[in-house]
């Protein structure tokens, strides 16, 4: 599996987690809502999730890349300046 850093915007994005620290998370899915510095808001199910970054392996859908959420722990408004 490909892990890449990921530069674009993430709200509106489909993920799925592919590993976790935490077992429970791994293969949780949803809409990307909103982003911080160090956590990704997700709509799974008709729920409102929070994924704390530093834990999760995710892939965006239709993408085909793995991403380390620890490589995009910065304000998304950082990250996209470069």
């Amino acid at each position: 599996m490909k892990v890449k850093t990921f530069p674009g915007e993430l709200i509106g994005e489909t993920i799925i987690v592919v590993e976790s620290n935490n077992p429970a998370l791994k293969g949780i899915s949803g809409k990307v809502i909103d982003e911080t510095q160090s956590t990704i808001k997700i709509e799974s199910e008709g729920k409102i999730k929070t994924l704390l970054k530093n834990i999760i392996t995710f892939k965006i859908t239709g993408k085909g890349m793995a991403i380390e959420g620890r490589t995009i722990i910065k304000r998304p408004e950082d990250r996209l300046k470069g």
